[in-house]
């Protein structure tokens, strides 16, 4: 039996939401050194590995390692009740998630049934990408926003000098440009042997992107790793957790 406590429930709510806007179930694997989620979207062309330390909870108890299957939907609705400043208090109990929630004199107790999932995914994907941009999620939420006005596809292409966003729709057309030394961007690294003509580049769904980068707070940093024609790898932290993502592209053809 494990007991895992957090110091401020709703920071263990924001970092859930980093997985609930994907995921709608999955493993959670309680392990000696933290836990981790991994898990696939329903439509198989995303997911989501998110991993926080031990040192991230007030008491980590986790005599043996375990994993149990949770609905994050379900998981979220009731971490959405946590009220400022309570404490959170997580452990399993006969096939249940329990979460109980101190305040002053006073404590709430949930009770989640585990569910039983298929395995899923146990690795990452191992791809190696020849470009990465780490700029403000805010500026590149804004742009994404900007783009659901023209078409459901985005395409982002990375070159030596810039970071560029191409969207095409029936009525419209949008292209933003970000140099490589404005403000929003932080890193901008491009493999020129790796790279076609210069530039790396793919097209994505839009909102799968969109879904990804919602929990990331506008003050952050994001990275976007890509590679031409390839999955697209996301990374950003949350409170304590790390979470990356990836997504598969729209293969453009010439």
């Amino acid at each position: 039996m494990f007991k895992l406590t957090i110091e401020n429930a709703k920071k263990w709510k924001h970092s859930i939401d980093a997985v609930v806007n994907l995921i709608s179930e999955g493993h959670i694997e309680i392990g000696k050194d933290g836990i981790s989620i991994k898990a696939m979207d329903p439509s198989q062309i995303a997911m989501v590995s998110f991993s926080m330390p031990k040192s991230a909870f007030l008491q980590y108890d986790v005599p043996t390692p375990t994993k149990i299957g949770v609905n994050f939907d379900n998981l979220s609705r009731i971490l959405g009740r946590a009220r400022e400043n309570e404490k959170l208090e997580i452990s399993d109990e006969k096939n249940k998630l329990q979460l109980e929630f101190f305040a002053a004199k006073k404590k709430r107790s949930f009770k989640v049934p585990s569910i039983d999932i298929r395995e899923g995914v146990q690795k990452e994907p191992s791809i190696t990408h020849d470009a990465i941009v780490r700029m403000n999620a805010g500026q590149f939420k804004e742009t994404l926003k900007d783009a659901e006005l023209v078409s459901s596809h985005i395409t982002l292409e990375a070159t030596p000098e810039s970071f560029n966003v191409e969207v095409h729709g029936e009525g419209s057309d949008l292209m933003v440009e970000s140099d490589k030394t404005s403000e929003e961007i932080t890193e901008l690294t491009v493999k020129p042997e790796s790279s076609v003509k210069g530039r790396v580049r793919a097209t994505f769904p839009l909102q799968y992107l969109l879904d990804i980068v919602k929990a990331c707070s506008d003050s952050e940093s994001v990275a976007i790793n890509l590679k031409s024609n390839a999955p697209i790898k996301i990374e950003y932290s949350v409170e304590d957790a790390n979470i990356v993502y990836y997504l598969a592209p729209r293969i453009e053809t010439e």
